[in-house]
C-alpha cells in the first residue's frame, strides 16, 4: 500500500507543478519546450523501470503473479511502449478536435491537462475492472484477445475518413445540456452572456477529447493486460504513458502526417498482443519476444514513413 500511496502522490505533485507553475500563464508551447518535456516524460517513463526492478526485488508490493524483478521490469517496459505507441492514434484525433473548434495554441495545454486528469481517473476504474475479470474468469482472455485481433484488422482495412467533432453525438449532447458559445474568452470553460451560463468551445473540445480517450482506452488497456495482469504494472505503465501524451502531442502535432505507415505498426502490435492473449493458456512467450516485436514494429513503421517521405520529396 505504501508504494501505491507514494506513486499516486508523485503523479499528483507532477500534475500540480505542471499546471500551477510551468503553465500558470497561458502560452503557445514552442517546439523547443515540447522537445524538452517530451524527453523528460519518456525518460521518466522508461527510467521508472529501474524503480520497478527494486520494488519487486525487495518485495515492497503485493506480487500475486510471483514475478521476479527482471520479469516485472520487462513487463513494465513492454506495457509502457504498447500504451505509448497506441497513443499515437490519439494524437491524430486531438489535432483534428483542436482544429475543428479553432482552439488557439496557447489554450490547448489547459484542455489537454484536464483531459489527462479525466483519462487517469477513468483508467483507474477500467484497469481494476479488467484485472478483476482476468483473475475471476480465465475465458475473458479469449474475449480480450479476439477484440484486439478484430481491432487490428479493422485498423488495417480502415479507410481514411474525415472526422468532424461538430457532427459527433457528444457535441450535440453538450449543446442540449448547456448552450455553447462560439467565442473563446481566455482559458474559461464557462462564461455568462446576458445572465445565461454558456459553455465555451474549450469545454466542448475537452468533453470530446475525454470521450475519444475512453474509446482508445478500450483498445490500449486490454493490450497492456495482454502483457501482464499485475495491477501495479498495468496502472503505472498506463499512467506514465498518458501523462507524457501532452508534451508528445505538441512535439508531433506538426509532424504526425509524416508517419503514414505507423498505423500498420499499431495494427501489428494489436494483432500480436491479441494472439498472445488467446494462446496465453497454452503457450507462454518469453517477455523479451514481446518487447522485441513491439520495438521492431514501431521502428519499421517510422523507418518506412521517413523513407517514403524522402522518395516523395525527390
Amino acid at each position: 500500500m505504501t508504494v501505491w500511496i507514494i506513486f499516486i502522490s508523485v503523479v499528483a505533485l507532477l500534475l500540480a507543478f505542471d499546471l500551477g507553475v510551468l503553465n500558470r500563464k497561458a502560452h503557445a508551447i514552442s517546439l523547443k519546450e515540447a522537445t524538452v518535456w517530451s524527453t523528460f516524460w519518456i525518460g521518466l517513463g522508461l527510467g521508472f523501470s529501474i524503480v520497478v526492478y527494486f520494488i519487486y526485488k525487495n518485495g515492497w508490493i503485493g506480487n500475486p503473479n510471483a514475478l521476479n524483478a527482471w520479469n516485472a521490469t520487462i513487463k513494465y517496459i513492454t506495457g509502457y511502449l504498447v500504451e505509448l505507441s497506441l497513443s499515437m492514434d490519439n494524437i491524430f484525433v486531438i489535432a483534428v478536435i483542436f482544429s475543428s473548434f479553432a482552439i488557439p495554441e496557447k489554450y490547448q495545454h489547459r484542455v489537454l491537462f484536464w483531459g489527462i486528469v479525466g483519462a487517469i481517473l477513468f483508467r483507474i476504474t477500467a484497469i481494476y475492472l479488467g484485472v478483476a475479470l482476468l483473475k475471476k474468469f480465465f475465458w475473458i482472455t479469449y474475449i480480450f484477445g479476439g477484440f484486439l485481433v478484430f481491432t487490428a484488422l479493422r485498423l488495417l482495412r480502415a479507410h481514411q475518413k474525415v472526422f468532424n467533432p461538430k457532427d459527433s453525438l457528444v457535441f450535440r449532447w453538450v449543446n442540449m445540456i448547456v448552450p455553447v458559445s462560439h467565442t473563446i474568452e481566455s482559458q474559461k470553460f464557462f462564461i455568462r452572456k446576458n445572465e445565461v451560463l454558456m459553455a465555451t468551445p474549450l469545454l466542448v473540445a475537452l468533453v470530446v477529447i475525454e470521450f475519444t480517450d475512453i474509446l482508445f482506452a478500450l483498445d490500449s488497456i486490454p493490450a497492456v493486460l495482454g502483457i501482464t495482469s499485475d495491477t501495479f504494472l498495468v496502472f503505472s505503465s498506463n499512467i506514465l504513458a498518458v501523462m507524457g501524451l501532452r508534451s508528445i502531442y505538441f512535439f508531433l502535432s506538426h509532424m504526425v502526417s509524416r508517419f503514414k505507415y505507423l498505423k500498420y505498426s499499431l495494427s501489428a502490435i494489436l494483432f500480436f498482443v491479441g494472439i498472445k492473449l488467446i494462446l496465453s493458456h497454452h503457450i507462454e512467450l518469453p517477455e523479451w519476444v514481446s518487447l522485441t516485436f513491439i520495438a521492431v514494429a514501431l521502428g519499421l513503421g517510422v523507418l518506412f514513413s521517413l523513407k517514403n517521405k524522402e522518395e516523395y520529396q525527390n
